[in-house]
């Protein structure tokens, strides 16, 4: 069995190793340079396309922005898929207090952004992807982009009074997400990137306010049809994280489904020369049809 530390490094380098895509166009959604949403055409001109939104990870961190996923996103369009690849505002470069990777998230920016971005994203994708059909959408993200996709599909349950409740469930047809950071206790138990949950969150006296309106753990059930896609050799964000949010939410009477992928750790899953990410886009592909 190879060393999982080793195989971790392996994996990264390849998923991060191919050359960046360019979008057909991009459109902003607010003022800051963050707030940006690209999009990529499906491949061949297809009409009616089911629509794809991404939400990148990186432990909410500034370093790692929307362009690590491009090559993904072409991945998902070759294979027929408009797709919507949302940059949104993350932690400050600098770290933070006896830290030593830079801060994760910003609250309460972050999910104002990503909360905006999926309002307004209706508007946009007509007027950069008028061939895609936005009633067949499905939400995708990876690690903490997973966490952010499956709270973007609860926003119908967060609690009265959250200024991102929305009146009503959001039209989708289902949310993949992948090796995501879905449940914040028990990442934050498991040191998930370096106490990431923790800095998201803000400082201890914040946390269970907060976590009530940002955990997606705590917001079930939701009613859309959800499947985690998770790599049994994840050394990143664990498989316990993911089997405990699926654990939740059959508590709450809702079943998620759960993808295992045998000798798979935490990037293949976004790595277009990985056989992992032919299993994502047919995850996908299963709802969005």
């Amino acid at each position: 069995m190879r060393d999982p530390v080793a195989q971790d490094a392996a994996e990264e380098a390849s998923a991060f190793s191919h050359p960046a895509v360019h979008p057909g166009a991009s459109l902003p959604y607010g003022d800051h340079p963050d707030q940006v949403v690209d999009f990529y055409a499906p491949y061949g001109g297809r009409a009616d396309a089911p629509l794809v939104v991404l939400l990148h990870g990186g432990a909410w961190r500034a370093p790692y922005d929307r362009g690590h996923v491009t090559p993904f996103a072409d991945f998902l369009a070759r294979r027929g898929l408009a797709v919507a690849n949302i940059e949104y505002r993350r932690g400050r470069e600098i770290p933070g207090q006896r830290g030593e990777a830079p801060v994760a998230g910003r609250w309460p920016d972050t999910f104002d952004d990503v909360a905006s971005a999926l309002d307004a994203l209706p508007e946009l994708a007509a007027k950069a992807l008028p061939q895609a059909d936005a009633r067949r959408t499905v939400l995708t993200g990876h690690s903490a982009g997973g966490h952010l996709a499956l709270w973007a599909a609860a926003r119908h349950v967060l609690p009265e009074g959250s200024p991102w409740r929305l009146p009503a469930a959001p039209p989708l047809r289902g949310v993949v997400a992948l090796a995501p950071i879905a449940d914040l206790s028990a990442a934050a138990g498991l040191d998930v990137c370096g106490g990431a949950v923790g800095q998201l969150l803000g400082p201890e006296e914040a946390y269970e306010e907060r976590a009530a309106h940002a955990d997606p753990a705590l917001l079930l059930p939701t009613g859309i049809a959800t499947v985690v896609v998770q790599g049994r050799r994840d050394i990143v964000v664990p498989q316990a994280v993911g089997e405990s949010f699926v654990e939740a939410a059959a508590r709450s009477g809702e079943t998620v489904g759960l993808t295992l992928l045998e000798e798979v750790g935490h990037f293949p899953l976004i790595d277009p020369a990985s056989d992992a990410c032919a299993v994502v886009a047919e995850e996908i592909a299963q709802l969005a049809w």
